[in-house]
């Protein structure tokens, strides 16, 4: 019995013993339970990673300070874990946090899903710079206490969600870097507190209506398929991107608003003083709703009659006055084919298009009526064509001779220097030589050309040019490739321009009306890392392409040839410039319709302005290399040819490899084709591909200006990059969509 009741008493004070321990623990212990179940569940689904302090199950977070934990008391308020090499997923952990404000987990490699609900108390979340795929979830509805949101640079896909409605705290939302689709929601017109939206290289479509009424400081769009026009209240934005997106900047008219009429008809209600119910009896009589009183008025069926014979009258009275017209038109147009089709215009006569037409059909004038050449501009022989810039009408006299004719219909003052913008005054008749072939009795046989858009792209005349570059000068020469020489221009302003003054033997197969079809496709091409083209001038028999001015030159010259820009070339700055010209040609290859092949992608083509930033040139002229040999010239001579060049074949996926030689340039500061260099290293690529793998080798051949600024896993990446678009085989280089992507994961 004795050694009993000891055993009870040895078990009570074990049991007392425990629960003295677990409440020493519980006073010991800071976090709140919850919130330790939430951070052990989040590094379970990270993966398990090498976070100082981070247990898998248990521990004390705040108390034990353990690494990106931010608490108040006993609560975890902040997950800040940026940059911290995470992997994993997120999983449906971070739901379970009971008073957290902010989650910082950009800048990691966290793949998988974003969590479909997220902590109702959270304000800021930042996911940038991950791997997260799927789409964005809908429960960012109830995120009512949201105040930044920031989910960019990822793979995230499908349409924004409509989902907006509850958040007025939302100050800055970022999407930009996905793949998103679709048209923006009505709900963003709820955000009310929206002052930064970023939603740049997606894929987005529709229009900006919903944006025009939010309080935006700051917006960027750029590289998105946005149409339709821009609301003039985003204009007023003071920092506003939107490059990249196929705008219709024309504002279509309304159309005409009907005639206002005194009433309308419509049924009568079922039942109503003095109408009979249709269910017993006739049906009931019209009623008239007067649009000022809204009252109804019970009209008698005599009225009616009344009215519908008076209609028909009219009707019948205006079908005779229109076949009246139509037979007096025929009859005058038939008298004036008959007559004067074929007479020159007089002194008072306009040159609308009609007379424009009637003028083609002239008599032919000898070959001899051409201008002398326009001295110390190198013209051959000048004649006026059709992209002359036109000059004030002169009287002329039909009786007089040929020669005094081309004198002044044909003088050109090259005093003016001003540029306009287009479209031009028709210009006067065209004269034809005898070896023109003239239709006596049909239609002019030029076709008229098609104009540039007007809104954005000004003509020059060679005067202005002239004026602008010093004539050309050497000062003011930039430099020369097989379509032209390139000049600096200066406008009387002080701002600069840079004037490509095509070679004839690049334009020797192109006419005139190709010309400004070509003109008219590149001024459409809008891009933040595309050259803008500002005008063009097509006088003489000269053609010349206008655009803005890149203050340090091209990326050949820096990396080859400028030492002061050469060390501005970081690890980051290189990086940046390969993604901003894998963006361009994305753009050439994606967005724009139909789809546009570079043709001569390389470093001399790529150009550094003020901040390093790049634009690529010659965008669109790939119609001015007329034959495979002069294009394989034009990309042999610096190395950038694809294999399958040889036999004449160019795709989009020869743009990837060009791009890839260009990667190569900014990673071993070599140039694509070098003489000077040994047999075995002229050509880049051949010394290169065999140490791309050989990560031993792949150290040794990266620029020493870089003096080893760079992450061996970044060097290992780019690597990785440049093999796959150096690809021999077209078919296994990757589109330069998915560059773009990886680009952006070392950004």
């Amino acid at each position: 019995m004795g050694f009993r009741k000891w055993g009870i008493c040895m078990h009570v004070f074990f049991v007392g013993f425990v629960v003295i321990e677990s409440m020493e623990s519980s006073v010991v212990a800071l976090t709140d339970p919850i919130d330790v179940a939430a951070v052990n569940s989040l590094y379970v689904n990270l993966g398990y990673p090498p976070l100082q302090g981070w247990l898998l199950v248990g521990g004390d977070p705040c108390g034990e300070n353990w690494q990106g934990v931010i608490c108040v008391f006993a609560n975890v308020t902040a997950l800040k874990l940026s940059s911290a090499n995470l992997g994993g997923q997120l999983g449906d952990s971070l739901q379970t946090f009971g008073s957290i404000i902010e989650i910082d987990l950009s800048n990691n490699h966290i793949g998988g899903n974003i969590p479909i609900l997220l902590p109702p108390t959270v304000r800021n979340v930042s996911l940038s710079n991950n791997q997260l795929n799927g789409s964005i979830p809908g429960g960012l509805a109830s995120l009512s206490q949201l105040m930044e949101l920031s989910l960019d640079n990822n793979h995230i896909s499908g349409e924004i969600p409509d989902a907006f409605q509850l958040l007025s705290s939302l100050t800055r939302l970022d999407l930009s870097g996905n793949n998103l689709t679709g048209q923006l929601g009505p709900s963003l017109g709820n955000l009310s507190s929206l002052t930064t939206l970023y939603l740049q290289n997606n894929h987005l479509t529709g229009t900006l209506d919903v944006l025009q009424d939010l309080p935006l400081q700051d917006l960027n769009i750029e590289n998105n398929l946005f149409s339709g026009p821009i609301p003039a209240k985003l204009l007023t934005i003071p920092d506003f991107r939107k490059e990249g997106n196929p705008f219709n900047t024309t504002i279509l008219p309304s159309p005409p608003a009907p005639a206002p009429v005194a009433s309308s008809i419509a049924s009568a209600p079922s039942s109503g003083a003095g109408v009979e119910n249709p269910a017993n009896g006739p049906s009931p009589l019209p009623i008239l709703i007067s649009h000022r009183t809204g009252k109804s008025l019970i009209t008698k069926p005599l009225t009616w009659v009344a009215i519908g014979g008076v209609s028909l009258v009219l009707l019948l009275i205006l079908c005779g006055l229109v076949r009246c017209f139509k037979a007096r038109s025929d009859n005058k147009k038939a008298k004036r084919h008959d007559i004067s089709a074929y007479k020159l215009p007089t002194e008072n006569t306009k040159y609308t298009q009609s007379s424009l037409e009637e003028g083609l059909q002239m008599e032919k004038v000898p070959k001899e009526a051409i201008l002398k050449p326009l001295d110390g501009y190198g013209a051959e022989s000048i004649r006026m064509g059709m992209m002359a810039k036109p000059q004030k009408q002169k009287k002329t006299d039909v009786k007089s001779t040929e020669s005094s004719m081309h004198r002044k219909d044909h003088g050109i003052n090259m005093t003016d220097t001003d540029e306009e913008f287009l479209p031009p005054p028709p210009p006067p008749p065209f004269f034809l030589s005898k070896k023109d072939t003239v239709n006596p009795v049909g239609p002019a046989t030029t076709s008229r050309l098609k104009s540039p858009n007007p809104s954005s792209v000004k003509v020059f005349t060679i005067a202005s040019l002239q004026q602008y570059t010093n004539s050309f000068s050497e000062e003011n020469f930039i430099g020369a490739g097989m379509l032209g020489s390139v000049y600096r221009a200066k406008l009387p302003d002080q701002k600069l321009l840079a004037v490509k003054k095509l070679d004839s033997t690049a334009c020797s197969q192109q006419s005139d009306e190709e010309f400004l079809e070509l003109v008219s496709n590149i001024s459409e091409i809008r891009h933040a890392n595309i050259v803008e083209l500002v005008g063009y001038c097509a006088e003489h028999d000269q053609r010349l392409l206008v655009s803005k001015y890149c203050r340090n030159g091209t990326l050949h010259d820096a990396l080859h040839t400028d030492d002061n820009i050469h060390q501005k070339l970081s690890w980051t700055v290189r990086i940046r410039v390969a993604l901003g010209a894998a963006r361009a040609l994305e753009y050439l290859h994606a967005v724009c319709q139909p789809p546009i092949v570079h043709h001569n992608f390389k470093s001399a083509n790529l150009l550094l302005d003020e901040k390093l930033e790049v634009h690529v040139s010659d965008c669109g002229l790939a119609p001015l290399i007329t034959s495979p040999s002069l294009a394989g010239h034009l990309l042999t001579a610096y190395g950038s040819s694809a294999p399958e060049f040889d036999s004449g074949c160019y795709t989009h996926q020869s743009d990837v490899y060009s791009f890839g030689v260009v990667m190569l340039e900014l990673l071993t500061g070599r140039k694509a084709y070098d003489r000077s260099r040994p047999r075995g290293e002229q050509y880049l690529v051949r010394w290169a591909v065999p140490k791309l793998h050989d990560i031993d080798a792949l150290s040794r051949m990266v620029d020493p200006s870089l003096n080893g600024a760079y992450t061996m896993k970044s060097l290992s990446r780019l690597a990785d990059i440049i093999s796959s678009c150096i690809h021999r085989e077209p078919e296994f280089r990757p589109p330069i969509s998915e560059i773009v992507q990886e680009l952006l994961q070392m950004t």
